[in-house]
C-alpha cells in the first residue's frame, strides 16, 4: 500500500481559500499507516478485517483530498491562463519595453532632442515607469511559473492517483476475502432459508417484509449489544457522500420514500454505525441487493442499492464493520482532472438508500445520524 504523504504535499501545494483537502489527506496519511501497521501484526481474521477497513476508508478519503485538490489546481492553472491570454497584447508591449530598455537602463542613459532639461525630464519619467513595468513583468513570470508547476503537479499526481485506484481496490478485495474467511462471529440465530423464500414471495413492499422478519429464524438467543437508541443522533452514516434525497421527498419517478439517498463514489466501503445483528442481505423487491441489520430488537437499518454483501444473516457484527461495497466501475484518474468540473458529476454516481425502521414505522434516518454527516465532497 502506498503512503498518503503525497496527498497532503499536493493539498498543501495548490493555492486554495480553504485547508480541509491537505486536513483530510493529512488525516488519511496518518489512518493509512496505523491501518498497515495492525494489518501487519493481525493475528486473528478480526484483527485484519478490523486494520483493511481502517485501510479502505483511509484510501478513500485519501483520494477524494487528492481530487480535490487536482481539481482546484486544475481551476487555478485554467483562471492564470486565460488571464495570461486575455493580455496577451499587453505582455507583448511590455516585453518590447523591458527589452528596448535593457538590463541596466537608468534615467541617465536618456538623450533627449530638446537638450538636457528635456533629457532631465525624460529621464525623471522612465525613472518613476521603469519600476512599475519591471514589477508587471515579475507578476506576468510569476503567473507564467505557477501555471507551469500546476501543469506539473497535475502531470506527476494523475500517476499517484492511478497506483491509489490501484491499491484500494487490492485493499476492497482482500477486505472481501477477509469477511468470507471471518469465523469467529457470533450468531443470534439460524435463518430459514425456505421461510425466508416464502416471506420474499409473498411479501410486496418493505413494511411487509420487515414485518415478518421475525419469523423466519431459528434457535433464536439474546444477546446483549450496546444501545443504539441512547446514542440516536450521534451514529455515523454507513457510507461517505451526500444527501441526494431526504425522507418523504418524491423522486423523479414519482415515488416517496420514507428513507434517505445518499450519493456515493463507485466501489465506497459501506460499514455498521453500530454493533448489530444481519436479519437479511440478498436482492429484495425493486430495492436491489439489501442489507437489513437489527441493532436492538424493534429498530431496522434497511441499506439497498449494495453491488457486494459481507457477511451471513443471523451473524452479529461489530461497530464499524463492512457490510458491502457499492457498485461502479473502480475510478480513472481523469475523471477529475476537468476544470470546469463537468465530468466530476460522476464522482458521486452510485446511491445507497437507507431506511430506519422502529417496529412496523420507518422514522427519519438522519434523525439517527450526527449532524456533521460524516460526509465528503
Amino acid at each position: 500500500m502506498i503512503r498518503l504523504a503525497f496527498l497532503f504535499c499536493l493539498a498543501m501545494t495548490v493555492p486554495l481559500t480553504a485547508q480541509s483537502p491537505a486536513e483530510a489527506a493529512r488525516s488519511a496519511m496518518l489512518q493509512l499507516e496505523s491501518a498497515t501497521a495492525k494489518l501487519d501484526a493481525a493475528q486473528s481474521a478480526r484483527d485484519r478485517v478490523r486494520a483493511l477497513t481502517e485501510a479502505v476508508k483511509a484510501f478513500e478519503t485519501g483520494l477524494a483530498a487528492m481530487r480535490d485538490g487536482l481539481r482546484a489546481a486544475s481551476i487555478r492553472e485554467t483562471e492564470l491562463r486565460r488571464i495570461l491570454e486575455a493580455r496577451d497584447g499587453e505582455v507583448t508591449r511590455l516585453l518590447a519595453a523591458l527589452s528596448a530598455l535593457g538590463p541596466t537602463v537608468g534615467p541617465q542613459t536618456f538623450v533627449h532632442p530638446d537638450g538636457p532639461i528635456g533629457a532631465a525630464r525624460a529621464g525623471l519619467l522612465m525613472a518613476s515607469v521603469t519600476p512599475a513595468l519591471t514589477e508587471a513583468a515579475a507578476g506576468l513570470r510569476a503567473n507564467v511559473e505557477e501555471a507551469a508547476i500546476l501543469r506539473q503537479l497535475q502531470q506527476d499526481a494523475t500517476n499517484t492517483l492511478q497506483t491509489g485506484l490501484a491499491n484500494v481496490q487490492t485493499a476492497r478485495t482482500a477486505l472481501s476475502q477477509a469477511m468470507a474467511d471471518r469465523t469467529d462471529l457470533p450468531r443470534k440465530f439460524t435463518e430459514d432459508a425456505v421461510r425466508t423464500a416464502i416471506l420474499i414471495g409473498a411479501s410486496e413492499t418493505l413494511d411487509g417484509f420487515a414485518s415478518g422478519l421475525s419469523q423466519i429464524t431459528e434457535s433464536e438467543t439474546d444477546l446483549d449489544l450496546p444501545s443504539a437508541t441512547d446514542r440516536k443522533g450521534e451514529l455515523p452514516l454507513p457510507v461517505a457522500g451526500e444527501v441526494l434525497r431526504r425522507a418523504g421527498e418524491t423522486d423523479a419517478a414519482g415515488v416517496t420514500r420514507p428513507g434517505v439517498l445518499i450519493a456515493t463514489r463507485p466501489r465506497a466501503l459501506v460499514t455498521t454505525p453500530t454493533a448489530a445483528t444481519i436479519r437479511y442481505r440478498g436482492p429484495l423487491l425493486d430495492y436491489g441487493l439489501v442489507t437489513i441489520l437489527e441493532p436492538e430488537p424493534e429498530i431496522l437499518f434497511v441499506y439497498a442499492g449494495l453491488d457486494k454483501v459481507f457477511g451471513e444473516t443471523g451473524q452479529v457484527l461489530p461497530e464499524g464493520s463492512p457490510v458491502g461495497l457499492m457498485g461502479g466501475p473502480a475510478g480513472e484518474p481523469d475523471d477529475i482532472l476537468s476544470p470546469s468540473g463537468e465530468r466530476t458529476g460522476a464522482a458521486l454516481s452510485e446511491t445507497l438508500y437507507i431506511e430506519v425502521r422502529r417496529g412496523d414505522r420507518p422514522e427519519d434516518p438522519l434523525g439517527w445520524f450526527a449532524d456533521d454527516k460524516g460526509m465528503t465532497e
